[in-house]
């Protein structure tokens, strides 16, 4: 798989206007990084639609997981 060095730069402008919008979003993932990431953690998604509408998923971390996180965390 060929990586697109413009879809990359667009991916880094778009993570740094994130970060700019939400700037305690990266703490939180800093501070759950170091204190709770293991394998057996449980991670839970929550989304609620302005009309309320709820959609909740979690998975429990595996070993493929947590390798997944360490790759990703390499990247940033």
């Amino acid at each position: 798989m060929a990586i697109n060095p413009m879809a990359l730069l667009e991916m880094k402008e778009r993570l740094d206007t994130f970060n700019r919008d939400h700037p305690k979003f990266m703490l939180f993932l800093g501070a759950v990084r170091d204190n709770a990431l293991f394998e057996g953690s449980v991670m839970e998604v929550k989304v609620t639609t302005p009309e309320g509408r709820e959609f909740v998923s979690n998975i429990r971390l595996n070993a493929n997981d947590m390798e997944t996180i360490r790759l990703l965390m390499e990247m940033r």
